[in-house]
């Protein structure tokens, strides 16, 4: 709850929403057993293109289907559980990722108690003379944050392939105190981002509001956006957006 009462610091407008966990709200997801289910962005917000989901598991949980014509990005945010892929068991925990491609039947199970999923949703986009993807699983700790336009203080994990095949990116980006993003981005791609850790200002469209651990944001196309962190921390953040498909 709010330290006072009828506050909060969430704010939805028409090129952007910063969300906060005193305003989350369980939801119903088919497929998903014994786990709590919070859609943070949405297409029914009348702007996103694309779903981010948080799912926290116990031991009870389980939640199977198939990505039908969408892909999926899971992110371990915290915990260990078992993702099951065409018969192949992975073990996942904190910081592991899965990527699905569309037509993949999944399964989760054997969570450990407070293991949350965060779960990026959209429709795959075929790119002639491509091959479809195959899934992919990894660990962002064996990927190396690059500098970011030269900028040591501000480093990128770039999560899935940079190839045209792929229609969706993930990262990872990581600032000391006191870095920022180098200018204030105006483009295409829309961001779907969730705070994992420390603290910062984030300017949305002429807009600054204070973010940290937590927080959802959700950046339409074309929003003005830039960030700077701040605090004795480092802060990050892990993002999607949409690439390599002409404007629609």
């Amino acid at each position: 709850m709010s330290e006072l009462f009828g506050s909060t610091r969430t704010v939805v407008k028409r090129n952007y929403a910063l969300i906060t966990t005193d305003g989350f709200v369980p939801s119903v997801l088919p497929g998903w057993k014994n786990a709590v289910v919070v859609i943070n962005i949405a297409p029914v917000m009348n702007g996103p293109r694309f779903t981010q989901i948080q799912i926290t598991l116990d031991a009870n949980s389980s939640g199977a289907g198939s990505t039908g014509a969408l892909e999926h990005f899971y992110y371990i945010l915290a915990g260990d559980c078992t993702a099951q892929l065409d018969g192949k068991n992975h073990d996942l925990a904190s910081g592991s990722y899965l990527f699905l491609p569309p037509k993949t039947d999944f399964k989760f199970s054997g969570a450990a108690k407070g293991t949350k999923l965060l779960v990026f949703q959209k429709k795959f986009e075929p790119l002639f003379g491509e091959k479809t993807p195959g899934p992919i699983c990894g660990h962002a700790d064996a990927i190396k944050g690059q500098p970011f336009l030269g900028n040591e203080d501000a480093r990128l994990q770039v999560l899935l392939p940079d190839q045209p095949a792929f229609d969706m990116a993930v990262n990872i980006f990581t600032y000391q105190p006191g870095a920022t993003l180098p200018f204030v981005e105006t483009h295409i791609m829309e961001h779907g981002l969730l705070m994992l850790k420390g603290q910062g200002i984030y300017r949305l469209d002429a807009d600054y509001y204070p973010v940290t651990a937590c927080d959802v944001i959700w950046m339409a196309s074309y929003c003005p956006q830039w960030f700077v962190a701040m605090g004795k921390t480092p802060a990050s953040y892990i993002y999607y957006k949409d690439v390599n498909r002409a404007p629609q």
